[in-house]
This record gives C-alpha cells, sequence and structure tokens, in this order.
C-alpha cells in the first residue's frame, strides 16, 4: 500500500475507533465519519461554513451534532493511542495552549497566558492532557477541556492550579491505566498541584527554578537516644555540587548529575536531576525533579525532555486541523471541535503507521485533500471511471501538492 491509499486508510481507522469507544446512532455516526474527514480535507479555516461547502450535509446539520455531549472522546483518542505509541516507557504530558479568540458572547473568554506572544492576551485557553512515548520521541492527545475565565474559577471556588490538578483527578482512572507518571513544565511545580495528586496514586515529573532551595539527606546514622535524628544537612550549592552525594549520568551534551534531596516548596524528599549544558561552565543550569525518589536520574531527564512533543500536537492542530476556526457561541460545540481537531491527528497518524509511511502532517493534509476531491468529483458528476486504466494518473493527481509539501 502507498501514500495514496491515506484516505480510505484514514477512514478505517476513524470507523474502527468509533465502534471501540461507544455505540452511537447511525445518523451520528455518518456525520462524526464525515466530519473527521472534512477536518483533514479541507484546505484553510475549518468551520461550520467549510463544512457545509465540502461535505455530505448541510451546514445547520453538522451545528447541530456538534451539540453532543455525550461521545466519548476519551476512549476513541486512546484506542489510537495504543495503536501508535507501543514503547514500554509512557508518561502522561499536561500544558495549557493560548487560543486567540475574541467577541463578547465567546465562552469562557478571558485573559490567558500566551507563550508565543511571552505575555498575557485576550482569547482562550485549553489544558493539553496527552501521552507521551519517552522511548520514540512521539505525543498524541487524549483531551483537552477548556479553561474557565477568571470569573468563572472564582464562581467555582478554584484557583488555576487547583482547576488544571481537578481535571487530572477526574481522569484518574482512565490515565493510570496508561500510566501513573504525570509531566508538566515549571509552572505545575507547585505543592498546591504536586501533592493532590500524589494522594492519587499520580508521580510528577516536572522542572524547579534555578535558585529552588534543596538539602542533601542527613547522613547522620540514629544514635538510639529519644527524638527523630535531623532529616537533612547543608543546602544543595548547584555552582559547587558535592559529587560524593551525586551520580553522574553520561549524556550527549553537558553534564547530568542525579540525586535524592529534600525540597523546602514541596516539603518532600525527591529526585533531583542537575544538568550542566556546558561541560566547563558550573554557572548555567536546569534543575529537573521526580516525587518518585527511586526513579533513575536519566528516565527523569528523558521524560521531561519529551513532554515538548505536545508541544507539537498543539501545533499541527493549530495549523491543519482548525484548532482555532470554531465559530460558535457554545461550550459544547467548542468541545467537539477541539475533540474533532486532536482526533483527526492522531487518525492521521495511525494511518500513516499502518500504510508502514513517514508521518507528516502537512503531507497528510494535501494527500486526504486531493482524494478526497477527487472523489467528491466522481461522485457528484456520477462518473464510472476504469481504475486500472486512470490507476497511475489517479495517484500522480492525488500525491501532486504533497510532493512540495
Amino acid at each position: 500500500m502507498t501514500s495514496s491509499n491515506l484516505l480510505m486508510q484514514y477512514q478505517s481507522e476513524c470507523l474502527e475507533a468509533l465502534k471501540s469507544a461507544a455505540k452511537v446512532s447511525k445518523p451520528f455516526e455518518k456525520v462524526l465519519m464525515d466530519t473527521l474527514k472534512l477536518f483533514m480535507a479541507i484546505p484553510g479555516k475549518v468551520n461550520f461554513l467549510q463544512m457545509g461547502r465540502y461535505g455530505e450535509f448541510f451546514e445547520q446539520t453538522y451545528r447541530n451534532n456538534f451539540e453532543n455531549e455525550a461521545f466519548d472522546w476519551f476512549a476513541f483518542n486512546e484506542h489510537l493511542v495504543r495503536k501508535v505509541l507501543d514503547g514500554k516507557f509512557l508518561a502522561i504530558a499536561v500544558d495549557p495552549s493560548f487560543l486567540p479568540k475574541s467577541g463578547k458572547k465567546t465562552p469562557w473568554i478571558g485573559r490567558f497566558w500566551s507563550g508565543v506572544a511571552g505575555e498575557m492576551k485576550r482569547g482562550q485557553e485549553i489544558f493539553g492532557v496527552g501521552v507521551i512515548d519517552v522511548e520514540n520521541h512521539d505525543c498524541m492527545t487524549l483531551s483537552a477541556p477548556q479553561t474557565p475565565d477568571a470569573k468563572s474559577l472564582e464562581e467555582m471556588d478554584y484557583n488555576l492550579v487547583e482547576w488544571y490538578c481537578q481535571n487530572l483527578i477526574i481522569l484518574k482512572e482512565k490515565l493510570q491505566k496508561i500510566s501513573r507518571l504525570i509531566v508538566a513544565d515549571a509552572f505545575f511545580s507547585k505543592e498546591t498541584f504536586v501533592n493532590p495528586l500524589l494522594k492519587e496514586g499520580f508521580h510528577v515529573i516536572s522542572r524547579l527554578r534555578n535558585d529552588a532551595v534543596l538539602f542533601y539527606p542527613t547522613l547522620q546514622k540514629p544514635t538510639g537516644k529519644r527524638g527523630h535524628p535531623k532529616w537533612y544537612d547543608g543546602r544543595v550549592d548547584f555552582a559547587n555540587l558535592d559529587l560524593s552525594r551525586c551520580e553522574e549520568i553520561e549524556v550527549d551534551k553537558g553534564r547530568l548529575f542525579g540525586l535524592k534531596a529534600y525540597s523546602k516548596s514541596l516539603k518532600r524528599f525527591i529526585k533531583v536531576v542537575i544538568w550542566y549544558p556546558n561541560e566547563e561552565d558550573t554557572t548555567k543550569w536546569q534543575i529537573y525533579f521526580s516525587t518518585d525518589d527511586l526513579m533513575s536520574a536519566k528516565d527523569v531527564f528523558d521524560c521531561y525532555r519529551t513532554r515538548f512533543q505536545l508541544e507539537f500536537c498543539f501545533r499541527d492542530a493549530k495549523r491543519y486541523a482548525g484548532l482555532n476556526n470554531c465559530q460558535s457561541t457554545g461550550l459544547r460545540k467548542f468541545e467537539f471541535h477541539r475533540n474533532a481537531s486532536f482526533a483527526s491527528i492522531n487518525i492521521a497518524k495511525v494511518a500513516c503507521k499502518e500504510l508502514g509511511i513517514p508521518f507528516s502532517i502537512s503531507s497528510c493534509k494535501s494527500i486526504i485533500h486531493n482524494a478526497y476531491m477527487l472523489n467528491r468529483f466522481i461522485c457528484v458528476f456520477d462518473l464510472q471511471p476504469d481504475s486500472q486504466v486512470i490507476d497511475k494518473l489517479f495517484k500522480e493527481l492525488v500525491l501532486f501538492t504533497a510532493r512540495a509539501a
């Protein structure tokens, strides 16, 4: 099979995942199948107007079906994830992502941090939850709930970190079937995020500030006298590490050290990993940690660095699958649109793997668009082409723009 079969494989994987997720009505199944196909087939903006132009149904049909809140997107995506991420070292990666939006009636619009702009901006935010395969440096998305605005959070009696944490706790049983490791960036290295997750059976991998207050574990042995011996010794000086208390791990670039230490901010012992990017320079470093103090330093380092693969999921969904293009004032429609966007990227990854071709979202988009348009022309004009005669021409047309991509 070649890349010209990509659309058929895409539809096949979509149907298989749909059957595994939950029982749905036949009418909804048809619309959902067409919707997920359109998220890859439509060039440019993916919205209801475009769906009505390119799809098999009227625009209002798509609008009505986007109100469906019963469909289990998590189960749908989990089925796809298990077909691609087959490494032995999996973890749950989380990260918020900013969506530029405007309008007085746009749900949960507010001021959120934009990493691209480097400042707070008005728009929407989603909380991406994905699975990373550390061995194969890959990631796929499971869910992406929308972050409430400040006023809505206040009404819910949550602050932002607590809301992020609560979302993971709600998904606890489903997530822990995949992994008990939560990987997040330095923003989440807070006691209010870490400790509730630890109580629920998770472990957290994240990054600490470069001026984090850490202490070496005590070397003092019990004396038999009353009272507990001291818990820790002196403070860790990152510019002058006590190498007798550390293990050095060989890495491709710089120097990497691992040790067990007590964190003042987290109020617990953790596995600490200190990376010096320049072997000769001990004035610059980065600090990673895991709440599982038995975890190897190399695993902590590799796991955190693989976390960035989730950013590529955001990028692909925004650039190629219409994540920013939803035109609605309803929370349900926004949720459905977001899930369909990420699911279409997941389906494309599965289809490429099953066909044995390298995954490139740009090429997938071009190939599926071309194949879809050819099929629509044949269907609309009621053509009966001889597939054997025009097979070579068909492949040339389907792959025309994909080569450039």
